[in-house]
């Protein structure tokens, strides 16, 4: 990436940090902001996929093995310039120039803190933009793979997007299976039809014992 870039970058970035608050009650907003940027400028190199992968490599494997170093990041008592020298040493060379240049960005404006929820924000809106959907499953016991296929083919003609399923086990269930996607929820387990059949059987013995106890008093 090249200065022109690299400065284009700062000033569609620039917008988020003019919206940090104490409480930061809008980080989702926020996020959303750097996010786009993100894949904006990866999106100019043809790169929007990798550079999502080094931003997932990142927070999920770098943060998970070594958690002092996202805490290095998020912590508002260390200086710009020792994270700044920390980004060039670990991934200078080794991860592609828009991602460093983001993350140097993301340091100017004191919103290393904040890879997490600008990571959430990224995939969502690259799934958004090459028309895919994140479903999460979770059965009784592991899905076979004709259900499994039946499964994508429903998703497919309700969204009008391509799954991508995450798949795992929930003894708790006991059987059938939960589908969640977004804020929308199929859940079509053993559990949750003995609870509401728990539930009715309790209603109909409250209504009518109500109804011996009126009939009495009358």
């Amino acid at each position: 990436m090249n200065a022109s870039e690299g400065q284009d970058l700062k000033s569609k970035l620039a917008e988020a940090a003019r919206h940090r608050t104490v409480l930061d009650v809008d980080d989702q907003r926020v996020a959303k902001v750097y996010a786009t940027a993100f894949l904006n400028a990866a999106a100019k190199h043809a790169q929007p996929d990798s550079v999502l992968e080094e931003l997932e490599s990142l927070v999920e494997d770098l943060f998970r093995a070594d958690p002092q170093l996202e805490m290095f990041f998020s912590s508002n008592a260390i200086g710009r310039r020792p994270k700044e020298a920390l980004i060039r040493k670990v991934l200078g060379g080794r991860a592609s120039d828009v991602f460093v240049n983001f993350l140097l960005v993301l340091n100017d404006h004191d919103r290393l803190d904040m890879l997490r929820p600008i990571l959430s924000e990224s995939r969502r809106l690259q799934e958004q933009r090459t028309g895919k959907i994140r479903v999460e499953v979770r059965s009784a016991v592991p899905l076979p793979d004709d259900q499994r296929e039946r499964l994508m083919q429903q998703l497919r003609e309700t969204f009008h997007r391509e799954p991508l399923l995450e798949a795992r086990v929930d003894p708790e269930l006991l059987g059938g299976l939960v589908v969640q996607a977004g804020n929308w929820l199929y859940d079509a387990s053993v559990r949750t039809q003995l609870e509401e059949l728990r539930t009715q059987i309790i209603e109909r013995s409250s209504h009518e014992i109500q109804s011996g106890r009126d009939r009495f008093s009358s």
